[in-house]
């Protein structure tokens, strides 16, 4: 188990949407991996060994004057973390189909009943990004498929691909800690055939999937999309989120030019998760 040293960050925004939003959305650009929304704005996380003095020099919102943002920070140990993120864990629902939760919750009656122990991890569902990529999911048959799970965190959308019935499902993520409680989480939902990995797109050579996701952002997104393509079966499907509804120009031009054609999006708070076909 790692024991790396997190810088805890608390910011209060007013208003706190959509300026919590944007704020993840950029502190996610430079290396802060973990978030909590609380009542009066969020808690972000980063590895101290990621951290220098002047990291939030770039953030344009700390300048926005359509917004107010104080904040302070705290050295954590990762155990203390895991608490807080726990006690902020609360059970998702999405449609009536679908629900991700602790350990501690009741079990629901519903198709598909995910259980996570989120610990580090970024994805429990919570987010804009991470409930619409489960509704596209809901959405799409997925039995006998070969499956891609890009930046995967908790694995939830790996674990929902398998219970609608894929096959062959990879799960890479490049942080060490969403790597084994990705391993805990499979085990727990009886998919332990869903290979997990840690790394980036390099690990991709010489695979074929039929379904991609990749819920990551924008700019790693942009770099790697010709990795994914060519990973991607003839006539396969590309989901990917991470991103903002003005953002869908310039990832479907990329898409465009690798021979991917936008299907559909789905749009939350200004979060999307597009589908593209190849």
């Amino acid at each position: 188990m790692s024991n790396s040293i997190y810088l805890e960050y608390n910011f209060k925004v007013t208003p706190v949407q959509p300026a919590s939003d944007i704020l993840i959305a950029e502190l996610g650009e430079v290396q802060f991996e973990s978030f909590v929304e609380t009542e009066d704005g969020v808690q972000a996380y980063i590895k101290k060994e990621d951290w220098y003095p002047n990291i939030l020099d770039g953030l344009q919102i700390l300048s926005n004057p359509l917004f107010s943002i104080d904040y302070d920070y705290s050295e954590i140990e990762q155990e203390n973390w895991n608490a807080t993120w726990e006690s902020n864990f609360n059970p998702i629902q999405v449609g009536d189909q679908c629900v991700v939760r602790a350990p501690f919750h009741d079990k629901p009656e519903v198709d598909y009943d995910i259980v996570i122990e989120p610990k580090m991890s970024f994805g429990t569902g919570h987010h804009e990004t991470t409930y619409m990529m489960l509704q596209h999911i809901l959405d799409h048959d997925f039995k006998a498929k070969s499956v891609l799970d890009m930046g995967s965190g908790t694995r939830v959308l790996a674990i929902l691909a398998a219970m609608k019935g894929a096959v062959t499902i990879d799960a890479i993520d490049i942080d060490n800690w969403c790597y084994l409680n990705a391993k805990e989480n499979v085990e727990r939902n009886n998919c332990s055939y869903i290979n997990v990995y840690e790394g980036t797109a390099d690990l991709l050579i010489d695979q074929q999937y039929d379904i991609i996701i990749a819920n990551i952002n924008r700019n790693i997104l942009l770099e790697d999309i010709p990795t994914y393509v060519k990973c991607l079966k003839k006539g396969g499907i590309l989901f990917v989120s991470g991103f903002y509804k003005e953002d869908i120009p310039q990832i479907s031009e990329r898409c465009k030019e690798v021979g991917l054609k936008f299907e559909k999006n789905l749009e939350k708070n200004n979060w999307v998760a597009v589908k593209y076909v190849f």
